[in-house]
């Protein structure tokens, strides 16, 4: 399990981020030292064939047949040669996604996270599929950090414009949401209206539906939700032939947004808040005191159940 860890030269635990806790290279990263799991063997790396000065990130092919699958009804009706065919490759998705990847960047054995490799993969955005940028990669490294230290509540960053800071949470906003049952993850920003326009409606959303069929949850509600994604089994009828409300495969989670209030989430308990541009909330809404109670939906007693990210833009000083 990832977690703290004691490891010889450190004075402090530091924080290991492998799910399968191997024991690889310590980094330092804003005063954390995090552990990365374990180099996998060099015959595993990513483009480890391809000459040095070729070496970089480069978004893996999808098989074509695959693609045309758009539901886990269309992949259940597929003949059985086709499902033995393609099993192999939808579980090393899986695996890639909760355990990371490696890759050879420029000669050098590179790890990312599955939250980093959700986003380069798998979520398209208005711009098409995202770039490799080392210092992302850091953050993604950094949140990893900070979501399986139990001391900590999440990640606060101040950014520079342009940074994809908005890009790398609602992509973690996304891939948590689809993985996880039970759980609520919910979005605020300086407004409403940007919560739902700008985050929402422009980044969630698109990035949710270039997932391939089989990352997808079984979803409630409309194709262009508004207000929320809900992975729970769509209401049914009760009639005399069903008249019972059996198990379900539903996640049952989900991911919204609330308008700028205080308490928006007062009382829930949250599996992640994404408070986007805090810095920059208008008034009377006031981000310490916005922080002082919906802190509290991240905690069951002492125990920290849920995490935060929480990043704004700083303009130039005066």
């Amino acid at each position: 399990m990832a977690g703290l860890k004691n490891v010889k030269g450190f004075k402090e635990p530091v924080i290991n981020i492998c799910p399968d806790d191997t024991d690889g290279q310590v980094v330092e990263i804003d005063g954390l030292f995090i552990q990365l799991p374990k180099q996998i063997e060099k015959s595993r790396i990513l483009f480890r064939n391809l000459p040095q000065k070729d070496q970089k990130w480069n978004r893996l092919e999808v098989p074509r047949e695959l693609e045309k699958i758009r539901s886990m009804d269309e992949w259940n009706q597929q003949p059985k040669e086709f499902k033995e065919k393609y099993s192999p490759y939808i579980k090393q998705e899986f695996e890639r996604r909760r355990n990371g990847v490696w890759f050879y960047n420029n000669g050098e054995p590179t790890y990312i996270t599955g939250d980093h490799y959700m986003l380069l993969q798998w979520s398209q955005m208005d711009i098409g599929y995202g770039g490799y940028l080392d210092f992302q990669r850091k953050l993604f490294i950094h949140a990893e950090a900070c979501f399986v230290d139990p001391r900590c509540l999440g990640q606060l960053y101040v950014k520079c414009r342009r940074s994809g800071y908005t890009n790398i949470s609602s992509a973690i906003t996304v891939n948590k949401g689809t993985s996880v049952s039970n759980k609520v993850l919910g979005i605020m920003s300086k407004t409403g209206n940007d919560a739902q326009e700008n985050i929402f409606m422009k980044k969630i959303l698109p990035m949710y539906r270039s997932y391939p069929f089989f990352f997808k949850p079984i979803q409630d509600g409309t194709t262009n939700p508004r207000m929320e994604l809900a992975f729970r089994e769509p209401a049914r009828r009760i009639t005399k032939t069903n008249k019972t409300i059996g198990k379900t495969e539903a996640l049952d989670t989900v991911i919204n947004w609330k308008n700028t209030t205080s308490n928006a989430y007062d009382g829930e308990k949250l599996h992640l808040l994404y408070l986007d541009e805090a810095g920059k909330w208008e008034k009377p809404m006031d981000i310490t005191e916005v922080w002082r109670i919906h802190r509290t939906c991240l905690i069951v007693g002492k125990k920290v159940v849920g995490k935060a990210l929480v990043g704004s833009t700083a303009n130039q000083l005066d």
